[in-house]
């Protein structure tokens, strides 16, 4: 690749607008979610079903539920919220502040989750 077609295409790259935000993974047979908040939206769903297949997901009951129930067809994927990452500075703070109402609200622990309570910060 040439010098002037490598420079489009950085350029074009740095255009691309990133979304963060949170994201839910929900099992359709038992009805249990899972939610997060990700630096950056774009083909998340397709990096988490990575993880999933190859066992290595940081929350050991999902895991074990996707492997249980057979992987994709049993769960779904949904954006819950997302925000423009152009003006935020601090963007680990960000997704703590965005991921909280999400909590509140769902409550995805215990027998509707697959996450732990939020702490306190």
């Amino acid at each position: 690749m040439d010098k002037n077609k490598r420079r489009e295409l950085v350029e074009e790259y740095k255009k691309i607008k990133i979304y963060m935000g949170v994201a839910q993974i929900k099992n359709k047979v038992n009805g249990k979610i899972y939610i997060d908040s990700y630096p950056n939206l774009k083909n998340k769903w397709f990096t988490l079903q990575m993880q999933l297949d190859m066992g290595k997901f940081a929350n050991a009951e999902l895991q074990k539920e996707w492997k249980e129930f057979g992987g994709a067809d049993a769960f779904e994927y949904e954006v819950l919220e997302q925000k423009d990452t152009e003006k935020i500075t601090d963007i680990r703070w960000e997704m703590k502040q965005i991921l909280k109402p999400w909590f509140q609200k769902l409550q995805p622990f215990g027998d509707k989750g697959y996450n732990k309570p939020l702490k306190e910060i």
